[in-house]
């Protein structure tokens, strides 16, 4: 099969032929249709995930349809409509029987502890657990987008942030996972903040719902401009990019008891990043991470996508094939694009 493949960290991946996947006794190879191309991505190219072993292929948000299945696989059948959450978990640890697969203890993740799906196919595990129908009203562009950003964003914004209709909610970084909760959160009935460095990102925030928007090239402190347009901060604010600057921001722009929902990943090389501890003591802040979100909660965001309330097809922008993957791929570390790029392998 072809695939992107890297050999060093941070160096020119390139498009090969490398050998196709056999299906795990308890998992599927899956024929990718479709795979988004995301931040995280990036991040695995640079060498910040300390899963990721070289040679390597990334890739983690996709859709396809099942190839092949292990002799243990008891609910799915080759030709079956599929995506997946990034969290692959293993449905036997503590956490899993808690229901709380996204947190795995024994998780694996493609793209990152194993080959992903920049690729013609790709190799999945405990496919009972963590497979996915695909609707066929769906396309496999936007079911692809599902399982990292727009998954993520709605369990950041519906389950760990707990948004209520009337709130104010500031989303800083409007790439995928951005716009994504500032749609989430606009349908739900909340008053939305974007916050981003490009006009072309909050050009897209107003059209997904934002009420308000922040140009952080143009403003010094978006945290004050947040708590002036919202009358005193964010009831709930999403650091949607991953940054020390924009962490601190989420902070910051909230009012008294308000609740901050980390999303973006931090790496650091100290492994820690500074938070204004000072300001969630004083007013008696939340503060939450968000990791995905588990196959057996997908339902209410598939009944709310398939009937039209949330979007996600909306916020694909590009398509392209692995050959443009590479390029795409270094092009995220200087100019992190709005919307969702969407790769389709056979394309």
């Amino acid at each position: 099969m072809r695939a992107v493949v890297f050999e060093r960290f941070g160096e020119p991946a390139e498009v090969r032929e490398v050998a196709d996947p056999a299906p795990p006794e308890h998992g599927v190879v899956v024929r990718v249709e479709a795979t988004g191309l995301c931040r995280s991505d990036w991040h695995a190219w640079q060498g910040h995930d300390p899963d990721v072993t070289l040679p390597h292929v990334p890739g983690h948000e996709l859709a396809g349809v099942v190839a092949a299945v292990g002799d243990r696989v008891e609910r799915w059948r080759p030709g079956d409509r599929v995506t997946v959450p990034f969290v692959c978990a293993c449905g036997t640890c503590p956490s899993c029987a808690a229901g709380d697969q996204q947190v795995c203890e024994r998780q694996t993740q493609p793209g990152f502890t194993h080959w992903g799906s920049f690729a013609e196919y790709v190799a999945l595990e405990h496919a009972d657990v963590n497979l996915v129908a695909v609707p066929d009203e769906l396309s496999y562009g936007t079911a692809a987008s599902l399982g990292c950003r727009f998954a993520t964003a709605f369990r950041a914004v519906v389950t760990q942030g707990r948004v209520a209709a009337g709130e104010w909610v500031a989303v800083h970084g409007c790439g995928g996972v951005g716009l994504s909760a500032v749609m989430i959160a606009a349908a739900s009935g909340a008053r939305v903040v974007a916050v981003d460095v490009s006009p072309r990102a909050l050009e897209l925030a107003r059209t997904f719902g934002a009420a308000e928007c922040v140009d952080a090239s143009r403003v010094p402190d978006t945290a004050a401009a947040v708590r002036d347009l919202t009358g005193g901060g964010a009831q709930l604010s999403l650091d949607a990019l991953g940054s020390p600057v924009t962490c601190a921001a989420s902070v910051n722009g909230l009012r008294r008891r308000g609740r901050h929902v980390q999303v973006g990943l931090l790496p650091s090389e100290t492994g820690t990043t500074p938070v204004p501890m000072a300001r969630a003591i004083a007013l008696e802040l939340e503060l939450l991470g968000s990791h995905g979100m588990a196959a057996h909660a997908y339902p209410p965001m598939l009944e709310l996508v398939r009937t039209g309330v949330l979007r996600p097809d909306l916020l694909v922008t590009s398509t392209i094939g692995l050959d443009a993957v590479p390029a795409a791929l270094e092009a995220m570390g200087t100019a992190p694009g709005a919307g969702v790029t969407v790769i389709e392998p056979w394309g």
